[in-house]
């Protein structure tokens, strides 16, 4: 049975239909909201095809596409950095070892406090004056990686702590160390228990690369900003990068899910695997 990500228990009859109608009548008033919206924007000539002229040219698509490029690089970047510093500070904050236990901590409780912006302007404002001023890229993505690791060492730390002690216990009594446990064992299953929170930390990086205007780094929303000062067309460009945007966050929403089920097939099967090496059961149970 694959493992369902759920955040409260399985609802009953009668709440299911009051989920129904909740979200029937959401459907209506978002539908009515949107209508509204048209209409306003149809009855201004926001919608008339002269103010789309300009973004459907090939130049202003190619000068687009290149911010959405910018845009992937920076949260590429930007993962590069959280991903591995991220792990590496759950590890610490996990450890039984105080010199390596309160620095993680401390690492990780400055960074969650701490807004992305305001480690951003310290890039950009006050590391230069100590000789510390990388280019416009690093200003960027440094700060929103050292932000993303502090909430993913969270994520993993609450992914670990969810396992049952049992598996750390089961992996000492077949003579595994504690690193060979945490590699092989527990960490396995906890990513596959932090699948969802690894995504919706994969879109709030993609936003974050919206404060590329502070550092004048080319990514969709300074380059959008750039476009309405050439153009005027302000409602046009904001609402194609909006849908941009959105076209972006479901893809990364698909891509875990595709892992999610490739990952559950791998645990299916080495649970197979396993059961298959004992004695008297059966590999399918």
């Amino acid at each position: 049975m694959s493992m369902q990500h759920a955040l409260f228990d399985t609802v009953g009859p009668r709440a299911r239909r009051r989920v129904a109608v909740v979200t029937v009548i959401s459907l209506v008033a978002i539908a009515g909201l949107l209508g509204l919206a048209y209409y306003q924007f149809y009855a201004s000539g926001q919608l008339a095809p002269s103010k789309w002229r300009e973004l459907l040219q090939p130049a202003t698509m190619r000068y687009l596409a290149r911010a959405l490029g910018n845009t992937g690089l920076a949260a590429l970047g930007a993962a590069a950095i959280g991903l591995p510093l991220g792990l590496l500070l759950a590890v610490g904050r996990l450890s039984h070892r105080a010199w390596f236990r309160w620095p993680a901590t401390a690492v990780i409780e400055a960074f969650r406090a701490v807004p992305v912006l305001l480690i951003i302007y310290i890039f950009m404002f006050a590391l230069p004056q100590y000789g510390i001023n990388p280019d416009v890229y690093w200003k960027l993505v440094i700060p929103i990686g050292l932000c993303a690791a502090a909430t993913l060492a969270e994520v993993f730390r609450a992914g670990v702590l969810a396992l049952p002690r049992g598996q750390g216990e089961a992996a000492a009594a077949v003579g595994m160390t504690g690193p060979q446990a945490f590699r092989l064992v527990i960490f396995p299953q906890a990513l596959r228990v932090v699948v969802p929170a690894l995504v919706a930390q994969a879109v709030i990086v993609v936003k974050d690369t919206a404060f590329g205007y502070v550092v004048s780094y080319s990514e969709l929303m300074q380059s959008g900003r750039v476009l309405v000062a050439n153009t005027g067309d302000l409602i046009q460009t904001y609402l194609v990068i909006t849908v941009i945007y959105v076209i972006v966050n479901i893809i990364i929403s698909r891509l875990a899910q595709r892992l999610d089920s490739v990952l559950a097939r791998k645990r299916a099967g080495g649970g197979r695997r396993f059961t298959a090496l004992i004695p008297g059961r059966s590999a399918i149970q």
